[in-house]
């Protein structure tokens, strides 16, 4: 029974043994694959395109929202009465000053020049004969053959026919101008509205007349709006040496409509005073506009200067990630290390992003290969120029 005991014991043992054996033998047969497992999950520096961040003279800008205005708005009413007979524009189109635009009927008003010609030609008439009486009168007078009374009543005579004449010549005028006036003329070049008078239609004249057509200028044209009283005052002070009234059109100004390119002009008014309300100051721009195109009352953005350039920092459009609602960048610190870092953007310039806030001049930025970067990581930076990062041109928007 014992010796039965022992010998189940001793197996028992033995198979122990063998166990550990061939487990030993494994985990030997395994480290080597571990540890070249664990080499291969540290990876080595991630490659990345960095620039150097640089401060440099930019002329930076501040975008606005404004309206398009017309430099002149005229109500065309007429300034004689009588019968519309003949409308000479398309409504809507384009005229030029001087251009004929609306004719009243001009017959009784012809009648009235051929009145008045006929008064001047009389009084012309009488004129010629008060003259000869009174050269007469003076020679006579000069042999005392004729009394001082009749000589006294010739000249009256010859002044009477001088002022008739005088008078005659106004009513001429005055009647000519008449005439003219059926003739309703553009007085300044633009764009023509809706006719609100339509032919064959009967017009008074005076405080009453009634608007017939509306017309704007459309070449140059303004376009108003409300800067930031801060930016107003910054561009103020850069040109506090210069005292001329047209310093201020040194302060450039552009303007975009939809997707078009923008549209260089040229400042022309800052107003005198800012609105306490709303802290901004009006200011208004002036536009070419040779073809027509934009109309008053279009909303536009204007984007307004400053009249000498700044030091900025730029940066590539390549180099800003967005997390969420804000957007940054990736430092290469002087360990080769990616530090996470939040940027404040201003305008674009040049196809460069200005940094208002979070980089500092000669800090090094990951400018291609971004989102293969995390925060932490080790960098292998391959130095570009900043200019070079943006090269290709990017289809996305510019965000703040």
């Amino acid at each position: 029974m014992i010796k039965s005991l022992n010998r189940k014991h001793l197996i028992g043992i033995g198979i122990a043994l063998a166990v550990f054996t061939v487990a030993a033998i494994d985990a030997m047969t395994d480290w080597p694959q571990a540890k070249a497992g664990a080499t291969a999950a540290a990876p080595g520096p991630v490659p990345a395109s960095v620039a150097l961040v640089k401060s440099r003279k930019t002329t930076l800008s501040d975008e606005f929202s404004g309206r398009l205005e017309a430099i002149d708005r005229v109500e065309i009413r007429s300034r004689v009465a009588g019968v519309i007979q003949q409308i000479h524009f398309r409504e809507g189109a384009l005229v030029k000053k001087g251009d004929l635009l609306i004719q009243i009927d001009p017959s009784l008003y012809a009648a009235d020049v051929a009145r008045a010609e006929g008064l001047v030609a009389a009084a012309k008439a009488q004129l010629v004969l008060t003259k000869s009486d009174f050269d007469r009168g003076q020679q006579l007078s000069d042999s005392r053959t004729i009394s001082q009374r009749d000589l006294e009543g010739r000249v009256n005579a010859y002044r009477a026919a001088e002022a008739n004449l005088k008078a005659a010549d106004a009513a001429l005028r005055t009647a000519q101008l008449n005439l003219d006036y059926t003739e309703i003329r553009a007085p300044v070049a633009g764009r023509i509205g809706k006719m609100e008078i339509t032919v064959g239609n009967l017009i008074a004249a005076g405080a009453g007349t009634p608007l017939l057509t509306t017309l704007v200028s459309v070449d140059p044209i303004y376009a108003s709006f409300n800067a930031n009283e801060q930016v107003v005052t910054r561009a103020l002070n850069a040109l506090a040496d210069e005292k001329t009234p047209a310093a201020v059109e040194r302060i450039p100004v552009e303007m975009r409509i939809d997707a078009t390119d923008p549209v260089k002009g040229r400042m022309q008014f800052i107003d005198n005073h800012v609105d306490a309300a709303s802290g901004t100051v009006r200011v208004r721009a002036v536009f070419d506009n040779s073809d027509g195109r934009l109309m008053p009352g279009q909303f536009a953005r204007l984007a307004m200067g400053q009249p000498k350039p700044e030091d900025a920092l730029l940066i590539s459009e390549r180099a800003i990630g967005t997390d969420q609602n804000k957007k940054y960048v990736m430092v290469v610190d002087p360990n080769d290390k990616a530090e996470y870092r939040e940027v404040t953007l201003g305008d674009t310039v040049g196809g460069l992003r200005v940094v208002t806030s979070g980089l500092k001049a000669g800090e090094r930025i990951v400018v291609n290969g971004l989102q293969r970067i995390r925060p932490g990581a080790a960098v292998k930076p391959e130095m570009v120029a900043m200019d070079a990062a943006h090269a290709k041109p990017s289809t996305k928007l510019a965000e703040r």
